[in-house]
């Protein structure tokens, strides 16, 4: 059987080629309804397959566009990540994943692999400061959009929530329970890192604690992100002699892992210890107690990114501020902080 062309499928329906092409990669050009309807019945009569790769390589880009994440493993990422392949499923586009490990290297690995593979765009949850990674995205002058971090380093267009904010919120919703003071889970840096979630959600909790006249020295912990190696800190935090009354984590993750250990160690949430966190991952409803939290926008932001990674406007200057697309956080009321 002779193979069907999109000349095969124009003359079924009536029409150009270009007008089949133009509804086969929806645009560049708009397409009446009609003549919309008749293309795809034309198709869909013929069972016309288009052939990508020839489509590729003379268009130079993919329908792919790619997507670094420091670990999809982790709810959160793997949330992020789902919500970015729906958002791009409506715009016809795939996704492509890959997990850096936190490793500045393999960051860059999936940057070269995936420009080199000429995707569309490339949607970046950055690692960290990123130095390497912004000295291959100029070299390949592609388009990037980062998402959810925001490093320095790197000047391509963010989309972020307002973590700062977020955390603010969380710890001033404990301190209102009456708690003498809120610990504050981090991360594992020692020092603050422009752009950081995590170090934005610290600041947060400082502001709060700092408007209600609360000190906050000796009340920072370091924690990595995962619920297991948070459950290993918080087993010794929960243990010592100066366990705090409340605790704001900077992830939901760190949070599962504080509420498991405070489980073992037989301390009643919320009764002796109020928790909170921060992602409003879907665990976080059903933990025991469920999980007071901070939402983000992650259906937005996932829209937000893959629009912006596929538009055709050139890279210009712009400052800081006009590069950032920010999206604002909600307080996730559950039952860990000590509300009914």
């Amino acid at each position: 059987m002779a193979k069907v062309t999109r000349d095969d499928v124009a003359r079924l329906a009536g029409t150009s080629t270009a007008v089949v092409s133009y509804v086969i990669n929806n645009g560049p050009r708009p397409v009446a309804p009609a003549t919309r309807e008749r293309v795809l019945a034309a198709i869909n009569e013929l069972g016309y397959r288009p052939d990508r790769v020839a489509q590729a390589m003379a268009s130079r880009r993919t329908d792919l566009i790619g997507m670094i994440v420091p670990d999809a493993r982790q709810p959160f990422f793997a949330e992020m990540a789902h919500a970015v392949e729906r958002a791009a499923a409506e715009r016809g586009k795939m996704v492509l994943v890959g997990n850096s490990d936190y490793l500045d290297e393999r960051e860059v690995h999936y940057l070269r692999a995936f420009l080199g593979m000429r995707v569309s765009g490339l949607i970046l949850v950055s690692q960290g400061p990123s130095e390497h990674a912004a000295a291959e995205i100029e070299a390949w002058d592609a388009r990037v959009v980062l998402l959810h971090r925001r490093p320095e380093a790197i000047e391509d267009v963010a989309v972020v929530t307002d973590d700062v904010g977020g955390a603010h919120l969380a710890t001033r919703h404990l301190l209102e329970h009456g708690y003498a003071y809120v610990a504050c889970l981090g991360g594992v840096e020692t020092t603050p890192v422009v752009g950081d979630p995590v170090t934005d959600h610290v600041e947060g909790w400082r502001r709060a604690m700092r408007e209600a006249g609360r000190p906050t020295d000796g009340r920072l912990f370091q924690a990595p992100y995962n619920r297991y190696d948070a459950y290993e800190v918080a087993l010794k935090l929960l243990a010592g002699p100066d366990r705090p009354p409340a605790i704001v984590c900077a992830t939901d993750d760190q949070a599962i892992g504080v509420l498991r250990a405070a489980r073992e160690l037989r301390i009643d949430v919320p009764g002796e210890l109020a928790v909170a966190g921060f992602d409003d991952v879907k665990e976080a409803a059903l933990t025991d107690p469920p999980l007071t939290t901070v939402a983000s926008d992650r259906p937005g932001m996932a829209r937000a990114a893959v629009d912006l990674v596929l538009e055709e406007a050139p890279r210009g200057p712009a400052t800081r501020r006009e590069r950032l697309r920010q999206f604002p956080s909600a307080l996730v009321v559950r039952r860990s902080c000590g509300c009914a």
